[in-house]
């Protein structure tokens, strides 16, 4: 399944107001991995920049000016994203953003139904504790320094990051469940049994990557005198 985490930069916090998109950036993923496939671009937004933004970004409108208008770029983004799932972190922000400026260019806007809201999955599955795009990358060890400045593309690329491994993490610890949610692709690798009697409806496991059995590894490598070594 095709998936495309997405972020944008904008001019101010409010379209409303008049504030515009001035970078998207976009990331693919494919069957829960990112491929290496990517869509950035600035945009000349037409009017100077609140001082936050400029601030938070490192742009400014004299850099900006020298790119196109969103009517200039916004084929070639909606060719990238096609009509597959979108991955956005605050979704109601970007969203309103984007689909304002489809509006403003006579273009069909984007459908917010096929969108994942990664806030949102935090947030329910992490009550209480921080759901920022920065807390997350802390909490999977994912590394952010490269975020000097938000950057629609860095934030996409590390968005990426963050949605596979809670994809992975959701899979692993919900065997168990009544249904599977229709955000989480299970990939089926073998059939499995259920105990004769059992009331439970297992969820089958999915593969998981090269490079998660490396850090499994890794992680039981360190650890001291652990349980199953006594049988052993």
């Amino acid at each position: 399944m095709r998936e495309i985490a997405l972020d944008t930069e904008t001019t101010g916090l409010s379209y409303e107001d008049g504030d515009r998109i001035t970078e998207i950036g976009c990331v693919e993923i494919i069957d829960k991995e990112l491929t290496g496939n990517t869509y950035h671009v600035y945009i000349n937004p037409e009017r100077e920049l609140s001082l936050d933004s400029e601030r938070i970004t490192g742009l400014t409108y004299d850099y900006l000016k020298q790119f196109g208008k969103f009517i200039d770029v916004y084929e070639g983004f909606l060719n990238f994203v096609k009509n597959d799932r979108l991955v956005i972190h605050n979704a109601k922000f970007d969203m309103g953003f984007l689909n304002y400026e489809l509006e403003l260019v006579g273009s069909t806007k984007l459908d917010a139904n096929s969108v994942v809201d990664t806030l949102d999955i935090a947030r329910k599955k992490y009550p209480g504790s921080p759901a920022t795009l920065d807390a997350l990358c802390k909490k999977f060890s994912v590394d952010s320094t490269i975020r000097s400045k938000h950057g629609a593309l860095i934030d996409a690329n590390l968005l990426a990051q963050v949605y596979v491994i809670m994809s992975v993490d959701r899979v692993q610890k919900n065997i168990f469940v009544d249904e599977i949610d229709d955000n989480v692709d299970v990939t089926v690798t073998s059939s499995y049994i259920k105990p004769k009697h059992s009331t439970l409806k297992y969820r089958p496991l999915s593969v998981i990557s090269e490079a998660e059995n490396i850090r499994h590894m890794e992680l039981v490598s360190k650890l001291k005198n652990p349980i199953w070594s006594k049988f052993i």
